[in-house]
């Protein structure tokens, strides 16, 4: 094995800093900083404490009761509490829209300081690079890689590509920026997995786990491969088998799943794991992040659900440096971390006043203080690439020998608690040779389309539970392969829904009677806004509002779309190679037989 580096090693201060720290500390030197007289937030021993804290550089000198050491500049936190910066423990920044740099625009006013990111949506564009890409930026945001499990060799529009080599992941978990090994499908047990999960083992790196809210044998099976965290139980029961197997629980609001107020409903019962528990948003576009909040949100939301607020902002902090082996960095305010802070006048609203990240101001009163000059490589656009014979003809669902009269019985997924989904059996119509969708039954049918390498390869599946009455919605953003995907009423409108992503360079569209109805363009692989998040913001509800036009209610529906196809949460998946039986790892056929209609002479 190679040499492993510490996680965040170079976050430490160097020999030259520490001497420095000790001799402020000592009152043998001013500090850079002080923040004066603010209430801190001592999470250690869950004590709030009226204190001075001493900045030298970019870390914590000393934390000392007011007025007894000196600084050359200083920060009045008299009827402020001051807190450590949040932490998000799991997050896939292209699922926000931005780049790293508007995201941090965005949520560094808000709090939230440092987020773990596993980058497995560039990375499926763009290989490697895709992973370097998503998870750099030089604006005051910290960014630690969960690394992704499956990444292409290279990207994805050279033909071919497969997937990279174990090495180049193993290699990548001992890099000091690497906190975990990404999320896998807790359904594929295979040897490659077994040895990313040994080196993540081996170097001391966090195994980030996505259970699917399985139970019994699946989910012993799954924590037998040494996943840390699960974050996606939020049951009472559930959490609490999950803590006797040693997995602790990142609770998560994203946008199709807030699992805040479910769990904290009764804090009694759970209250065992709050040194378990840490926040993730996971999924979360920047609508929601604008309009409720990150972490912050979290915070938020358990305090008003009953949970003392020195326990919810250590999960928000110290519980999630603990877990993930930063602690000795950053979660805590206390000499030799990191100064990412914040002062508030509400520990109740937690909203900053101020937010300091390595002892510098980056945020205040909600707005941010410094400009996102990050510029993304060109080779971030033109991904989306789509076979030219792709037209209506491509999304037949073709029944042959059925009798006239009689209907297709297919295979279909209902969407419930945001990306989960039931599978069940739907009647349809035969037009004309081909299984029609159902709108009137809320059944519409999705196609997942090859965008990376220009070919015919396609799959289609019938969903329920968008709403959808007419016209088409598409998406670039598919997890997890990012292929194009596009839900509707008619295979026209399907049609017209994929080559107008392919017109802007994929994101979202809404169709309907042949015309762009509107569209979010993210041409940065597909995924990510090349715009300020304020005009993010602004063209994610103008895409929502046209989908709620065509009878579309369900919320975050372009989110959803992106989880529909995913093959690690059941019932099914849907790939471009065809429809999954997530338990089995399988394919089926979608159609399962023409005949009569179930009502015929009721």
């Amino acid at each position: 094995m190679t040499d492993v580096e510490f996680i965040g090693a170079h976050l430490v201060p160097s020999p030259e800093q520490l001497l420095r720290l000790q001799r402020v500390a000592a009152g043998a030197e001013p500090a850079d900083l002080a923040i004066r007289d603010g209430t801190v937030l001592a999470l250690h021993g869950r004590e709030l404490l009226r204190r001075d804290v001493l900045v030298c550089g970019p870390h914590i000198a000393a934390v000392t009761p007011p007025g007894r050491l000196a600084a050359t500049s200083e920060i009045d936190a008299s009827g402020c509490w001051v807190s450590p910066g949040f932490i998000d423990t799991h997050l896939h920044i292209e699922y926000t829209l931005l780049t790293p740099g508007e995201l941090a625009r965005l949520v560094v006013p808000r709090g939230t300081t440092t987020v773990l990111a596993d980058p497995n949506c560039l990375a499926n564009v763009l290989g490697p690079v895709g992973m370097d890409i998503a998870g750099t930026t030089g604006t005051p945001l910290r960014i630690f890689r969960q690394v992704s499990h499956k990444v292409p060799r290279t990207p994805a529009l050279e033909l071919g590509g497969g997937t990279v080599p174990e090495a180049e992941i193993l290699a990548r978990l001992s890099d000091p920026l690497a906190v975990t090994l990404g999320e896998s499908n807790p359904f594929d047990l295979e040897a490659s997995a077994a040895r990313k999960s040994h080196r993540a083992l081996a170097a001391g790196r966090r195994i980030t786990g996505h259970t699917a809210r399985i139970a019994a044998e699946p989910l012993w099976a799954y924590a037998a491969a040494g996943i840390f965290d699960d974050h996606n139980a939020f049951d009472p029961g559930e959490v609490i088998e999950r803590l006797r197997l040693g997995i602790g629980i990142t609770v998560m609001s994203g946008s199709m799943n807030d699992n805040v107020r479910p769990l904290f409903a009764d804090p009694a019962r759970v209250a065992c794991g709050f040194d378990q528990f840490t926040f993730c948003a996971d999924d979360r576009h920047v609508g929601d992040l604008a309009d409720e909040g990150h972490i912050d949100h979290h915070v938020r939301t358990a305090i008003d659900c009953g949970v003392e607020p020195i326990e919810a902002y250590r999960m928000a902090t110290l519980n999630a440096a603990r877990s993930y082996r930063l602690d000795h960095v950053l979660g805590s305010i206390t000499p030799t971390r990191l100064a990412d802070l914040m002062l508030l006048e509400d520990l109740t609203d937690v909203r900053p006043r101020l937010v300091l990240v390595g002892g510098e101001i980056a945020g205040r009163d909600g707005a941010a203080t410094f400009a996102n000059d990050d510029v993304l490589p060109e080779s971030c656009r033109g991904t989306v690439r789509l076979h030219s014979d792709i037209g209506p003809a491509s999304f037949r669902v073709e029944v042959t020998g059925a009798a006239p009269g009689q209907v297709a019985v297919v295979r279909a997924m209902e969407m419930y608690d945001g990306y989960f989904k039931r599978a069940f059996e739907a009647e349809l119509a035969i037009v004309a040779g081909s299984v029609a969708a159902g709108p009137a039954a809320d059944v519409a049918k999705i196609a997942v389309v090859d965008r990376h390498h220009a070919t015919r390869t396609l799959a289609m599946g019938f969903v329920r539970g968008f709403g959808l009455r007419r016209g088409a919605i598409g998406i670039t953003t598919n997890c997890e392969n990012q292929n194009l995907v596009v839900l509707g009423a008619t295979d026209d409108e399907l049609a017209d829904a994929a080559r107008a992503l392919e017109a802007i360079d994929g994101g979202y569209v809404v169709v309907a009677g042949g015309d762009v109805l509107a569209s979010l363009p993210l041409p940065y692989g597909g995924c990510m806004s090349d715009r300020p998040w304020e005009e993010v913001y602004d063209g994610l509800a103008g895409v929502t509002a046209a989908a709620r036009s065509l009878g579309c209610e369900v919320a975050s529906p372009f989110m959803i779309l992106s989880f529909v196809g995913l093959a690690g949460v059941p019932d099914y998946g849907l790939t471009e190679k065809g429809l999954i039986d997530a338990y089995t790892q399988t394919f089926l056929p979608v159609l399962v037989c023409c005949r009569c209609p179930a009502h015929a002479g009721a």
